[in-house]
């Protein structure tokens, strides 16, 4: 009783405070002034990335926890574009086969159960020219100690972070389900305890 109240109360504003950490808006508007026209993106959240928007005519907004999404609302309705909640999960999309020409996802890889279905999921339905355009925190392979204490606190952080993941190897996890990476880069971010703040920045097609 006391961790769902947890999840659905608190938790949803703790996240919406530390994903709003300067030096990840900064990679938020990075990633995302690319994309235009119509775009998927996987764990909206809050709706922290809208601003970075500046030519998308339709955003879908995948966002299973219907609590966090109500924390968006604000938002969505001062963006000047369409913005349609999906709730459902990214292991099951709603969307045809290679139907989309971008999809995004910002530091939700990481908690995503079955991350495999997911990457599965988001090749189906991404266009053969489409681009997957993804930030995220990872497991730390430059860093020993680091990388062995993510391992060791990871099943604390799954539990105080709503499913959370220290410890992923998103590079591989997206080479694995058949993508390329034809952008890669990997960076600590500024403002972010050391165990979580070694971060990647990408851009993956179809193989």
């Amino acid at each position: 009783m006391i961790y769902k109240f947890y999840q659905q109360y608190i938790f949803p504003h703790l996240l919406n405070q530390v994903m709003q950490t300067a030096s990840l808006m900064d990679k938020r508007r990075e990633l995302l002034l690319a994309v235009s026209g119509e775009a998927l993106e996987i764990g909206f959240g809050t709706g922290l990335n809208l601003p970075f928007y500046q030519n998308v005519d339709t955003l879908y907004a995948l966002e299973p926890n219907i609590d966090i999404y109500h924390l968006a609302a604000e938002r969505v309705h001062s963006t000047p574009f369409d913005v349609q909640h999906v709730q459902a999960g990214a292991e099951k999309l709603p969307f045809a086969d290679n139907s989309l020409d971008h999809i995004i996802s910002t530091w939700t890889l990481c908690s995503v159960a079955e991350i495999e279905q997911a990457l599965d999921e988001i090749y189906r339905v991404l266009k053969p020219t489409g681009t997957f355009h993804l930030v995220e925190h990872v497991q730390h392979n430059e860093n020993t100690k680091i990388r062995h204490l993510q391992n060791a606190l990871n099943p604390i952080q799954k539990k105080v972070a709503d499913g959370c993941n220290l410890n992923r190897n998103i590079e591989k996890l997206l080479k694995n389900a058949q993508f390329e990476l034809y952008e890669c880069q990997y960076f600590d971010a500024a403002g972010i305890p050391k165990i979580g703040s070694r971060m990647l920045l990408a851009r993956a097609r179809k193989l």
